[in-house]
């Protein structure tokens, strides 16, 4: 098979429009417009080349398609970016009326929603420092024989050494990329573990508020449905955080490895007087490097328990004000086009067998 659906991931097509339509931003010019729109071209045809392995009269299919639906969605978005923000200005309005008289009562479960929150988010945020702290453990403690060994190779002869140092130093970078490997598989299940203690918050929230807007919960369901989104892209961006961290400190460490590969490839006389304070350096190297990767990742769950609290307390001013600001219209239509785009990829057929 040429090429399938599977191949094209919505979320990455849905981001070059978006990307595109969030740097153009709505009041530019006719030509600077046309402009854009040649480059939106430009970028989603350079993404399916990507993604379709081959030339296919599918794939060719999939690209006349697509190109002229995501030209067309970009040039929609700033109408309905505007009429997006009218509706939330107008459903806010109604839902900060209606909830006035119970203004004591939403106020109280919604602070009984971020106590809530504070403690069950409390378990997680130990149990991801637990995690990064028991993978940088394992980590090191399987590099520690590396030292050893390379002072032990010391006190061979300098040809001995030179023939064992590329072995010696290929199974160091084997070591640390399987930690780093069996690292993030480890930290990878937190974010799938808080997006799902996420949906439970809102749920609870949404069942405190709705005996008091029954008659505008199509504006609560509108302004919980903006939060989730919210609480979700923090989840997402502590995806993101635990991955570069991780590839950071694979990043660091292999530095490691290509001194022991220079020092192989220099003259024997010289490698024992350049291998030396290599292998006085290796643990404190490796040791210095984890307490970094320890001292940044760590708190991450915190600082993630902090994001939906601050989140929390901006959906309470905004019921308190009924006005919502500037980013609410745009994280609710960033998901309408991402939903557009699944949408419209699902509609074409898949190729023939």
């Amino acid at each position: 098979l040429a090429g399938t659906r599977a191949d094209v991931n919505p979320d990455e097509v849905a981001s070059v429009i978006w990307k595109y339509f969030t740097e153009l931003g709505s009041n530019a010019k006719e030509t600077v417009d046309q402009l854009q729109q040649t480059e939106l071209t430009k970028q989603i045809n350079t993404l399916l080349r990507s993604n379709l392995q081959s030339v296919s009269a599918y794939a060719e299919d999939l690209q006349e398609r697509l190109v002229p639906f995501a030209t067309e969605l970009q040039a929609r978005l700033a109408q309905d970016s505007q009429r997006l923000k009218e509706q939330i200005r107008r459903e806010l309005q109604e839902l900060q009326a209606k909830l006035a008289p119970y203004a004591d009562e939403v106020h109280q479960q919604i602070g009984t929603n971020i106590r809530q929150l504070q403690a069950k988010m409390s378990p997680y945020a130990e149990e991801l420092r637990s995690r990064v702290d028991r993978g940088a453990g394992e980590l090191q403690r399987a590099l520690e024989p590396y030292a050893a060994e390379l002072r032990d190779r010391l006190q061979d002869n300098a040809q001995s050494i030179q023939a064992s140092l590329s072995p010696y130093a290929d199974r160091l970078q084997e070591q640390i990329d399987g930690g780093v490997e069996s690292l993030k598989e480890k930290l990878a299940p937190m974010a799938d573990e808080l997006k799902a203690q996420v949906g439970q918050s809102v749920a609870e929230l949404r069942r405190g508020l709705s005996p008091y807007a029954q008659e505008v919960q199509d504006g609560l369901n509108r302004q919980l449905e903006s939060l989730t989104v919210q609480m979700e892209r923090a989840a997402e961006e502590l995806r993101t955080r635990l991955a570069t961290s991780s590839e950071q400190l694979r990043a660091q460490l292999s530095p490691l490895v290509q001194d022991l590969r220079e020092a192989a490839s220099g003259d024997a006389e010289s490698l024992r007087q350049r291998l030396s304070p290599l292998a006085q350096q290796l643990d404190q190297r490796v040791g210095q490097t984890l307490e970094a990767f320890r001292q940044q990742a760590a708190p991450f769950g915190e600082t993630f328990g902090k994001q939906l609290v601050q989140q929390l307390e901006e959906m309470r001013g905004k019921l308190d004000s009924g006005t919502a600001g500037v980013e609410d219209h745009l994280q609710l239509l960033e998901k309408e086009v991402r939903e557009k785009v699944s949408a419209f990829l699902s509609t074409i057929p898949p190729p023939e067998q």
